[in-house]
């Protein structure tokens, strides 16, 4: 009789040890897609800023851009002096974020 509880307890331990070993390994497949996903946001996200830098006519330093790879969406966000400037900002972005879709909440703040 006592062998037989030792035995099922046994079952039942290794039962739940393999559940949670599949959960784990379930959680470390999403951990692993969210890293790869949140690095492409962020190649995308380096492009575009690196890329508005680059051009000249665009006062860069008051320029925030963020990615979210999830909803293939990039926003700008700061200000800029001219409505020349945001429109440049906007398209550079288009050009080196392809697919994405380009939120531009850039604000015009001319410097007297």
């Amino acid at each position: 009789m006592m062998r037989k509880v030792v035995h099922s307890f046994f079952a039942i331990a290794l039962l739940a040890g393999s559940v949670a070993c599949g959960n784990t390994a379930r959680g470390v497949v999403q951990d692993t897609r969210d890293n790869a996903s949140a690095v492409r946001g962020g190649v995308e996200t380096l492009d575009v800023k690196s890329a508005i830098i680059a051009d000249k006519t665009v006062d860069s330093g008051a320029i925030d851009v963020d990615t979210y790879q999830d909803k293939k969406l990039v926003v700008l966000r700061g200000s800029v002096k001219t409505e020349a400037q945001k429109a440049r900002a906007e398209q550079i972005a288009r050009e080196h974020a392809t697919g994405y879709k380009i939120d531009n909440r850039l604000a015009v703040v001319p410097q007297n």
